[in-house]
């Protein structure tokens, strides 16, 4: 009996045939080779700008240091100049226009013997009516202790709100005829989700004790006692504002009934609305009307610290910003 190895042709049709080989797969590599290469240069640019930073970081400290330890600041407080306060940004507690530091710095500049005038150097939107408040009794104060020494405030951008409540304590305000100046009034800010959590199916679950305790919840409809008892509130608020700014300003003031409405103005209006005295810069100021030219900064400054980790968290969060925007291109 013959016995055959080869298989028929059933058998030889099966059988598993090795895949060709993929065309261009040289430069499918070569794509790849390359694509983690540029993935890895991006990789390597992201981390060299980050520990550039840091080194960054490490030398503005250093300087920063030195800085406030060198003497030559208060040889400048040792002849005769004009004194300047800066009150910049969101007036509020643990801020950079904080009534404690603002306060400080004032209480300096009014203390310090050779101080001609008081410069309060203004550009802010408002913010805490209590912050705005405490700077505004400050300031009637440090006048009274001090009646020889003027202060005047010069808004630049911006000094409405809060920033107009601190402004309208100073003898007389300039601005310039772009500023914008006002808003007297008193805002309280919310939301409500009653219809998007009945949409949602979800069930608010709320326990209080107290009846008021859960006063404009933003997940129930609003009662109408409660918002009569909240716009009582906000027109004391307003109140004491109005209140501070005819305390500040007095007959100067235009009869307009539009001036205690919240609206704001620019510093050209505000001449002749009367809530401003003139048109001018803090230099203009120091020059042309107080008659002393030299500026010492005595403005009180959040601590280095603080400082330092605001401005290393900005630019770091810059930096990975770029780093997604240079992965996504």
């Amino acid at each position: 009996m013959n016995a055959s190895m080869e298989p028929d042709d059933g058998q030889r049709r099966s059988a598993p045939e090795n895949p060709p080989a993929p065309e261009n797969w040289e430069r499918e590599a070569l794509q790849e080779i390359a694509l983690a290469g540029v993935k890895e240069r991006r990789a390597a640019r992201r981390w060299g700008i980050f520990f550039k930073l840091l080194g960054f970081a490490y030398l503005f400290f250093i300087l920063f240091a030195v800085m406030d330890s060198m003497p030559g600041r208060d040889a400048d407080r040792k002849v005769p100049h004009t004194a300047l306060v800066d009150v910049q940004g969101i007036i509020a507690e643990g801020g950079a226009a904080s009534a404690d530091l603002v306060v400080r710095g004032l209480r300096a500049a009014f203390e310090n013997r050779n101080t001609v005038a008081v410069i309060l150097r203004i550009n802010s939107p408002g913010g805490s009516p209590v912050q705005a408040g405490y700077i505004n009794d400050a300031i009637r104060h440090l006048r009274e202790q001090h009646p020889d020494i003027p202060l005047y405030a010069v808004i630049s951008d911006v000094g409405a709100s809060g920033g107009y409540y601190v402004a309208v304590s100073a003898d007389q305000i300039y601005a310039d005829r772009a500023s914008i100046i006002g808003s007297i009034g008193v805002r309280m800010d919310s939301f409500g989700f009653v219809d998007a959590i009945d949409r949602l199916g979800i069930e608010r679950r709320l326990m209080t004790a107290g009846g008021n305790k859960g006063l404009l919840d933003p997940f129930m409809p609003v009662q109408a006692d409660e918002k009569a008892h909240v716009q009582a509130m906000l027109d004391r608020i307003h109140m004491q504002f109005v209140e501070a700014v005819k305390a500040g300003r007095g007959d100067r003031l235009a009869d307009d009934p539009r001036l205690f409405t919240g609206l704001i103005w620019t510093g050209e209006e505000g001449v002749e609305l009367g809530l401003i005295d003139g048109l001018g810069s803090a230099g203009y100021v120091a020059r042309e009307v107080i008659g002393e030219e030299k500026i010492v900064d005595f403005t009180r400054r959040q601590d280095l610290f603080t400082r330092l980790a605001e401005g290393f968290g900005v630019a770091t969060l810059r930096v990975f910003q770029e780093s997604i925007q240079g992965t996504l291109r």
